[in-house]
């Protein structure tokens, strides 16, 4: 026992982190992927951040709903608003962190 915490117990919390800690990390690699992209018309971007927040609104303190690592691509949409490019439904990135891939209009 760990601080009167059965190892039982200390062992499945242990399994439950690590299951959720792959979940996290496989949504990161999809993220990545462009596998949630929800782009139009053929506007692909390149993460040029070293991690990339991913908003839900176009708007710097709107909630956190993924990120992207520098280097990924994904499908972006025409609109931007505040600075920020929309991604897909409830998906928004800096575009000061985004670069249009070339031969594709963005």
């Amino acid at each position: 026992m760990f601080l009167g915490i059965p190892k039982r117990a200390l062992i499945i919390v242990a399994i439950l982190a690590g299951v959720g800690l792959i979940y996290l990390m496989g949504n990161d690699k999809q993220a990545s992927e462009g596998a949630e992209g929800g782009g139009s018309g053929g506007c692909r971007v390149t993460v040029t951040a070293d991690v990339l927040n991913v908003r839900a609104a176009p708007d710097a303190g709107s909630e956190v709903v993924g990120k992207f690592k520098q280097n990924a691509e994904t499908d972006a949409q025409v609109e931007v608003q505040n600075g920020f490019r929309k991604l897909g439904d409830d998906r928004w990135a800096s575009t000061e962190f985004l670069k249009p891939v070339s031969g594709t209009t963005c």
